[in-house]
């Protein structure tokens, strides 16, 4: 697949922030974290044979948004839902043919898109424990990578990743849209917009 069509990614989901690993955009020493802006893939220099095909793996929440964020962008579609519920994925896959007016690919097991070479892309947005074990298993399997937050529970596992995107010349973002509101937020706890804060729940 064309590297430069890979943008897709920074646009799979509406933010202002993104973790991302691309180690063919980027020479010299890896690089762990670059900031994306969204772009938009240019129009004129694909065929339909070169759209980006997308997996998207967890659609009971989050997931869900991606494939809500995806579908209108030129040159890429989510082509399969994968969820292990499977009771979630068909009733996603009937949303998502009413919506859209094709029919998606179904599996309950991830195992099967990763085998599936028509599939170009993953976007994850399965439960936490997940990410980081996902994501380096699409990377050994030629994917290119959206992981939802957290991406890792500790930095080796981090470290794997980064060391998957490298080795296997894919690009792995990390969805951390919401962060720079985080970061605002508490700006205003400590300059005291609600006061002294003694107790949280």
């Amino acid at each position: 697949m064309n590297k430069s069509r890979r943008n897709f990614i920074a646009t799979a989901v509406s933010g202002t922030a993104a973790s991302v690993v691309a180690p063919v955009a980027l020479a010299g020493e890896p690089v762990e974290q670059v900031v994306v802006k969204p772009t938009i893939i240019p129009k004129a220099v694909f065929g339909a044979n070169n759209r980006v095909r997308v997996a998207v793996l967890g659609v009971n929440g989050r997931g869900y948004e991606h494939v809500k964020g995806i579908m209108p962008l030129n040159d890429v579609e989510v082509v399969a839902l994968c969820d292990p519920d499977m009771n979630v994925a068909t009733r996603r896959a009937k949303e998502f043919e009413k919506s859209y007016g094709k029919k998606v690919i179904v599996e309950q097991d991830f195992r099967k898109i990763y085998d599936n070479k028509d599939i170009d892309a993953v976007t994850i947005a399965t439960p936490n424990f997940w990410h980081a074990l996902l994501a380096v298993w699409a990377c050994q399997a030629g994917k290119d990578v959206y992981v939802e937050k957290p991406a890792t529970h500790n930095i080796s596992e981090g470290r794997k990743i980064i060391e998957a995107a490298y080795k296997y010349n894919r690009i792995v973002q990390n969805g951390v849209q919401l962060r720079s509101f985080v970061r605002e937020a508490v700006g205003h706890l400590h300059n005291g917009l609600i006061g002294r804060v003694y107790m949280a729940r």
